[in-house]
């Protein structure tokens, strides 16, 4: 029987939930989601891609919750159960010592949130938790040479939160997180929709037009689809014609929000960094920077080139990896010596 259980590196979304296990990749990537018995809330029947499969098709004697809010724990208890979950199916329960965790987390997450989540996933099977800011993971993950004496600005747009960082010497120089991600892209299309067509429609049905048909920027070619949702006048079946022009200036507002972020790190910046990063660019990463020419408006609204990252979603889980394959990386003892990034 092993003895210690391999180091673990959690990626913690408000959708979705990534785990890296050391010398074997990512072996999970599912949402975090997690289906209760509503009698007693402690009675799983679902988490993860189950649970989303059961996802508005349940009775009503479950309930689906998902216990991560804006990056931040929304309900202890389910996280825990969450958390424990996922740890036993990356590793197992056949090792005798508990695997070291590190979590991403956004760099505005607070002390009492930051205790919350170390405690909930200390008590789910970890030994030491170590909590990692998700710019900085990202930047590791995009191959930016995070501690070389030079200014990095990342943007990590995820589902329900905006990361802004400007990151030199391996650490965070200024920060900002806003609570404004994919989540609010898909809630200002179906906003619109209420709003201006009088058609109720759910989440994923946002989502698949925010895909489809949502831009950051005007299109020159206006395109328009067929969206079917309740009619809120009579409660009925009801259909409209959705044109981009519409998507985009339902979008327009959290965009602009991701600006104002940005913007005010800029200000923030010492001018040495700000020169670096003039001349290497704005870093986009997270699966929200895939709304449609979001770089472009970025690179405009600031007059400082952007960059998107090959794989965007998938950037902070990389660089969760990298830090869990090279685990004195996060240990206090051992800061003062870091490698170079490959």
């Amino acid at each position: 029987m092993p003895l210690l259980a391999p180091d673990i590196g959690i990626d913690l979304g408000t959708e979705n939930i990534n785990v890296y296990v050391r010398g074997r990749g990512i072996v999970i990537s599912e949402p975090s989601l997690v289906v209760l018995d509503r009698e007693n809330s402690h009675t799983v029947r679902a988490v993860g891609d189950e649970a989303r499969f059961l996802y508005g098709r349940a009775p009503d004697t479950l309930i689906a919750v998902s216990p991560i809010r804006n990056g931040q724990i929304a309900d202890f208890d389910i996280a825990e159960l969450m958390f424990k979950y996922f740890i036993r199916k990356a590793v197992g329960v056949s090792y005798l010592g508990k695997p070291k965790i590190i979590v991403s987390v956004p760099c505005g997450l607070d002390d009492v949130n930051r205790k919350a989540l170390t405690e909930a996933v200390r008590m789910a099977g970890s030994k030491h938790v170590f909590l990692i800011e998700k710019p900085f993971a990202a930047a590791i993950g995009t191959g930016l040479p995070v501690y070389d004496p030079i200014g990095n600005l990342v943007v990590d747009i995820g589902a329900g939160t905006t990361d802004v960082a400007v990151i030199s010497l391996g650490g965070l120089v200024v920060s900002q997180s806003v609570q404004v991600g994919g989540n609010k892209f898909n809630d200002a299309i179906a906003d619109y929709l209420r709003r201006e067509c009088s058609i109720l429609v759910g989440s994923q049905t946002a989502e698949n037009i925010k895909k489809d048909l949502a831009s950051a920027m005007p299109l020159d070619e206006d395109r328009t689809i067929l969206v079917r949702g309740v009619n809120q006048l009579n409660t009925s079946a009801g259909t409209v014609s959705f044109s981009a022009a519409q998507a985009h200036e339902a979008v327009k507002s959290p965009c602009a929000a991701i600006v104002k972020a940005i913007r005010w790190v800029l200000e923030r910046t010492p001018p040495e960094l700000a020169a670096d990063i003039m001349k290497s660019g704005i870093h986009l990463t997270g699966d929200g920077a895939r709304l449609f020419a979001l770089d472009r408006f970025i690179s405009e609204s600031l007059g400082i080139p952007v960059l998107l990252a090959r794989d965007p979603g998938d950037c902070c889980i990389l660089g969760i990896g990298y830090l869990t394959e090279n685990i004195q990386l996060v240990t206090p003892q051992d800061k003062r010596s870091r490698p170079t990034l490959k």
